[in-house]
This record gives structure tokens, sequence and C-alpha cells, in this order.
């Protein structure tokens, strides 16, 4: 049986390139399935560039619950926010199985950074796509219906993950119900009944497991409220 594929985030080619050419100037590191990569709440200078495996990231609000951010495989970078703002996280991430990463050090990047302009400017240009696609996120929680939130989501991941189909585009990419409602702010039974709708809709429809965007939603269609 084939794994699951849980990644929602990536590099794009032209940035992973710069930076896998600047692996030298952190360290490896392998973290154990369930093993906390970094905490939220903590001061830290270190971030990380995931080569192999699958690290979540995620919020956890005051009142106990959790937000998932995203599942970072390999060819991403995490906490680099908190790294070189040295401010407490904001979020936490942990190994979701065994994962090895290089940490960098932002503290000693100075001279690095020197030598190397092109990988400031890469890790620059990282951070600033992040903060904007969490903008947006956090901008569809307030201002945005579940069912945009849903369909929005899959539309960036399918962007990242997707591959040709007659109809549309399949999504590689295989999340549960409950950690799509955990990554859209909303619960199973909502995305359950707006999978339906939307199938009803003929926006979306399954193909062995995985969910197709049909070619109409790709092109700016919104679900309808029943």
């Amino acid at each position: 049986m084939s794994k699951r594929q849980l990644h929602t985030w990536r590099l794009e080619p032209e940035l992973m390139t710069v930076i896998c050419g600047h692996l030298d100037a952190g360290r490896r590191r392998h973290f154990r399935k369930n093993e906390a990569i970094y905490e939220q709440g903590e001061l830290s200078s270190k971030f990380f560039y995931i080569e192999k495996g699958l690290a979540q990231v995620s919020i956890i609000r005051f009142d106990g619950t959790e937000m998932l951010l995203e599942f970072m495989g390999p060819h991403t970078i995490i906490g680099e926010g908190a790294a070189f703002d040295y401010l407490p996280r904001f979020s936490c991430a942990f190994a979701v199985e065994d994962t090895q990463a290089v940490e960098f050090d932002a503290e000693r990047l100075t001279e690095v950074f020197r030598d190397r302009p092109e990988f400031a400017s890469a890790l620059l240009r990282v951070t600033s796509i992040k903060q904007r696609i969490l903008a947006i996120r956090l901008e569809h929680l307030v201002s945005r219906e579940p069912a945009e939130r849903i369909l929005e989501l899959l539309q960036r991941l399918i962007s990242m993950f997707g591959t040709e189909h007659p109809n549309g585009r399949i999504l590689v990419t295989k999340l549960t119900h409950e950690e799509i409602a955990a990554m859209t702010g909303t619960s199973r039974v909502t995305v359950t009944r707006t999978f339906q709708r939307m199938r009803e809709q003929n926006i979306i429809d399954m193909v062995d497991g995985h969910i197709l965007i049909k070619s109409q939603a790709t092109s700016g269609v919104r679900p309808r409220d029943s």
C-alpha cells in the first residue's frame, strides 16, 4: 500500500536550487517520529530545512485547540521567522515521521550572507511568500464562509501538488476531513457537508481516493450555499 502523501507546501524550484547550494552553512539533525523540532513560545535563533521526512507546523490557541498550519515535507523551510526576529515562536513543529533536516543558526549567518548574498535573498523570498499566504489564510478565516475557505485551500494545494486530468486537476496530497478542518478553522462535519455540496455542484469529484478539482473550479467558481 502506498504511503499517504501529506505535504501541503514546497519551495519553488529556483529557490530550492539556491538554498540547496548552501546547506553546508548548517548542520544535519535527525528527528524521530513524534519528536518536537521546536516549541511554541520558545526563544531560538534556529531554523530548519527539511531534507527527508515530514513536519507538522501548528499553532496552539489559548483555549488549547490546535490550528494546523502546514505539513512541511522535503525541500521546505520552517521556523525562520522567529529565528531572525528572536521573539517567542508563534507556532510549534514536530516530526510526523523520521525526519532529516539541516539546522541553521541565524546568529551565525552574518558572514555567510556577506559572502553569499543569493542565499540571504532566497531566504527572504521564502519568508515573504509564507507570510503572504498566512495573511491570506487569516483573512479568509475571518471574512469567508467555511466552504470558500475549504475551496481556497484546495486551490492552493492543487497549484503545488496537482496533476493534469481530462476534467481538471487531481490533488496528489491526501488530507483527511479532520486535517482539512484544522487547516481551515472549521469542523469535520462542515468539511464533509461542504465536500458533498461541492460534488453536487460539480466543483469537485473523487478519483481513486484523490480529490479532482473540476476545470471550472480552478477558474474561480465558488461553492453556493444550499
